[in-house]
């Protein structure tokens, strides 16, 4: 029983960690090397995270700096940037990529905002599905009389506890998320 708890505990942690990622690299209105972290780029055939085939950079808030290490990608780079759905329009200059970050719109910001909530909704769900997977453990174990029916109470207790404080935790995350993406500058 404490064995399943406590897996439950850590996969609730890996979503809400997996949620503060996803948080990361969604856009407001300042700049930040997170946002470019989630493009691939075509390299010698394989998809590689950007971050492992340039330097990024932040020269000013609203301003993002994309260096290759290998010159002959800046034009991939380039490609995927624009083909991302960040809105970016990234100028090349032959050795470095600058990308601009445009202020958001306030159309923009309500996208971003429905975009947040679509993920907080799959994380949510995520947890939920940790919780039944570990109710579905417990009332196995009831079943083979491995546990008795007092405990398997409990245990179904201590889940909805975890669950209803990882729910409070990716809301309360999205809450924060959410108003720094409508707050104007």
């Amino acid at each position: 029983m404490k064995e399943t708890i406590a897996q439950a505990k850590t996969r609730m942690g890996k979503a809400l960690e997996d949620f503060r990622h996803e948080l990361a690299g969604l856009r407001t209105g300042r700049a930040s090397t997170s946002l470019l972290e989630h493009i691939k780029v075509e390299y010698y055939g394989t998809p590689t995270p950007l971050n492992q085939v340039a330097t990024l950079g932040v020269p000013e808030p609203s301003l993002l700096t994309v260096q290759p290490w290998d010159p002959s990608l800046l034009g991939a780079i380039d490609k995927a940037v624009r083909a991302s759905d960040l809105g970016l329009n990234p100028m090349n200059d032959g050795k470095i990529l600058r990308v601009p970050i445009p202020p958001l719109t306030e159309e923009r910001r309500k996208e971003l905002v429905k975009h947040l909530h679509k993920v907080l909704e799959n994380h949510r769900t995520a947890v939920r599905n940790i919780r039944r997977d570990s109710n579905e453990e417990f009332k196995r174990l009831l079943k083979e009389k491995k546990m008795s029916e007092d405990d398997e109470k409990r245990a179904l207790e201590e889940v909805q506890e975890l669950t209803d404080e990882f729910t409070g935790k990716l809301e309360a995350l999205a809450t924060s998320k959410e108003k720094e993406v409508l707050e104007m500058r």
